[in-house]
């Protein structure tokens, strides 16, 4: 009988479980910030280090970010058309992003960045990767 009563309970938590991991339910999925830059000819190295600098300090002004990533270009595929600093910001969602861009930080970084930018590609992507 303590057989029957521990097989069944075992049966029970997992058509629990299963029930509660339905096909097709939504996870959570990271929202990807891609940015990538491209430089007028007059920004010296030392005014891109100060560009990526300023960048670097994001991260620690803007709460919603949580993760930030940033590289050079180094494709020998030649399809980069220029652009040479890509940045991948991730947020937890839509709401945290749309929350970074009018926060005054990033508004300040725009203005120190923008003037240097002979091209700026945006990408917004949620993450799909399981």
């Amino acid at each position: 009988m303590k057989k029957l009563l521990l097989l069944l309970s075992f049966a029970v938590f997992s058509l629990t479980t299963a029930m509660a991991q339905k096909p097709g339910k939504m996870e959570k999925k990271e929202l990807q910030h891609v940015v990538l830059f491209k430089f007028k000819p007059e920004a010296t190295p030392a005014k891109v280090q100060e560009i990526v600098d300023a960048f670097n300090a994001l991260p620690g002004k803007i709460s919603e970010i949580k993760k930030y990533q940033w590289g050079t270009n180094n494709s020998p595929e030649k399809h980069d058309k220029g652009l040479t600093h890509a940045f991948i910001l991730t947020f937890d969602s839509d709401k945290d992003r749309d929350t970074y861009l009018v926060h005054p930080a990033h508004k300040d970084f725009g203005k120190i960045v923008g003037p240097w930018l002979a091209d700026v590609t945006v990408v917004d992507f949620f993450n799909q990767a399981k």
